[in-house]
């Protein structure tokens, strides 16, 4: 029987934690049941360990940092960023051996990358665009969510906002996201869905975005252009605008938003372990962009939908676990999370053993 395979690529970046999580001191994280841990040198730059030491595998993260280099809290071995061994107690040469694996990992976005797989195909110009995150033309901030299910199942929810109507009515879901029509389109690497609601009630949300910062309460024009990024990075262009001044490209004319109110959702969902993931969001916007007080409202708000949503994956991984031969049956409303996951096989089988066979749990029925 062929070897049960992970439902996640290794070769890829993930985003292992906010910027402002890594400081001087010891972060255990697992990423793709790989048990690391984070910490940032002297000079601020972030590093990552294999969180077992070579000696009897007690986890760095009970140690300490010493400068750049993290001292294990049991037999004290000290291991630089590289994860060579640089001292052992009671001996001056030191075994050859005597390494742990480290990481290659990148700070960008406000977010510390990792790459869990091979290290010499680790190039950060694949790291996935989030540039809204730390743009000056836009403000924002996000958090980070552990949630207990399988982290394509997170992607199948972004990819479909047709939820919106059912799980979040009372702030950013209407009929109008359920039955507008939307238009799907894949690449090698991308997948985007596109969705207009022209001349709509806002919800409530976005009602009282643009009223806060335009003054105006009526019709509207509503956005929702959602782009995936294999692996598992979604970034979600939101935005309302008054009805009917031309919000919406048409042939060859871009779309004029200036008349409304403007959001990047951004999610980046890393894997834990086969159940379970690390979900990292932010909401971006270009309006207001110095009312801190909008910031952290929306910075809540946005944690109470998300949080809505957490309860849901939960819910409907535990009802796969307890049907494990259940194959899912597609709708319309599935086709982006459909090309999603038919991007995100393409990138687990790259990395099959020739002529093994993968199994890839909870994938949709065709």
């Amino acid at each position: 029987m062929a070897a049960r395979t992970s439902p996640f690529p290794l070769n890829a970046w993930y985003a292992a934690a906010y910027d402002v999580e890594l400081g001087r001191a010891l972060l255990p994280r697992t990423i793709c049941n790989r048990k690391m841990v984070f910490y940032r040198l002297l000079d601020g730059t972030p590093a990552a360990l294999e969180d077992a030491c070579w000696h009897r595998l007690l986890p760095l993260s009970l140690g300490r940092l010493e400068g750049d280099e993290v001292v294990c809290g049991y037999h004290g071995l000290v291991f630089n960023a590289e994860g060579r061994c640089t001292h052992m107690p009671s001996q001056e040469t030191l075994n050859p051996s005597a390494c742990v694996r480290s990481y290659p990992v990148v700070q960008r976005h406000r977010f510390v990358w990792v790459w869990p797989g091979d290290a010499e195909l680790a190039d950060p110009a694949l790291i996935p665009d989030l540039h809204w995150n730390d743009d000056p033309a836009w403000t924002g901030d996000g958090k980070r969510i552990h949630v207990q299910c399988d982290y394509r199942l997170v992607i199948d929810n972004l990819m479909d906002l047709t939820h919106e109507t059912f799980v979040h009515g009372g702030s950013i879901g209407d009929r109008a996201v359920a039955e507008a029509p939307f238009v799907a389109t894949h690449g090698d690497r991308f997948a985007t869905v596109t969705r207009w609601m022209e001349g709509i009630t806002p919800p409530p949300f976005w009602a009282g975005q643009i009223r806060h910062a335009r003054g105006y309460t009526g019709p509207v024009d509503r956005w929702q252009i959602i782009r995936f990024e294999a692996p598992c990075t979604v970034a979600i262009d939101v935005g309302v605008a008054v009805a009917g001044t031309g919000a919406k490209p048409s042939g060859h004319h871009g779309g004029d938003r200036s008349q409304g109110v403007n959001g990047q959702v951004l999610n980046t969902i890393t894997p834990e372990t086969d159940g379970s993931c690390h979900y990292f969001w932010a909401f971006a916007r270009n309006y207001c962009l110095n009312e801190q007080a909008i910031t952290h409202a929306l910075r809540e708000g946005v944690a109470g939908i998300f949080r809505e949503d957490e309860a849901i994956l939960e819910a409907q991984q535990r009802a796969i676990d307890e049907h494990p031969d259940h194959q899912f049956c597609n709708l319309n409303i599935d086709a982006g999370s459909m090309w999603a996951r038919q991007l995100i096989d393409r990138m687990v089988a790259a990395e099959a053993p020739q002529g093994g066979q993968r199994t890839i749990p909870l994938r949709p029925a065709a």
